[in-house]
This record gives structure tokens, C-alpha cells and sequence, in this order.
């Protein structure tokens, strides 16, 4: 979901899914900064991880 990705979609990183649901914060330079659930406010690197669009009401907290 690299390509697209903009301010207030909802992701999950593959990688992660420990961190719960991501609201993306910003997009800018290849880097999109993400506040999850249960990691907080994380910077990701779009040429390293590809983000898992999500339904917000996929929430871990419901």
C-alpha cells in the first residue's frame, strides 16, 4: 500500500503486528510516520516494508 498512502489512512506492519492498528500521521521523502496502537509514534521506511492497509474498526482496543 506504498503508493497511495496518505495522512489519516489506516495500516498494520507486516512485520509487527504486534503494534496493533496505525493511523499514517505524514508521507514525505520516502518515509511515512505512523502512530500505532501499542508502539506509539514510529518513522517507516516505504522502500523497506510495504504497510497492510486496515479497517479502523479493526481496532485491538474493541
Amino acid at each position: 500500500m506504498t503508493q497511495g498512502l496518505v495522512p489519516g489512512n489506516f495500516v498494520r506492519h507486516p512485520g509487527r503486528p504486534d503494534w496493533g492498528l496505525g493511523q499514517v500521521q505524514s508521507v514525505s521523502a520516502g518515509r511515512a510516520t505512523v502512530n500505532f496502537e501499542h508502539a506509539g509514534k514510529r518513522t517507516i521506511i516505504l522502500t523497506s516494508v510495504t504497510l497492510i492497509g486496515a479497517d479502523p474498526c479493526e481496532s485491538d482496543q474493541i
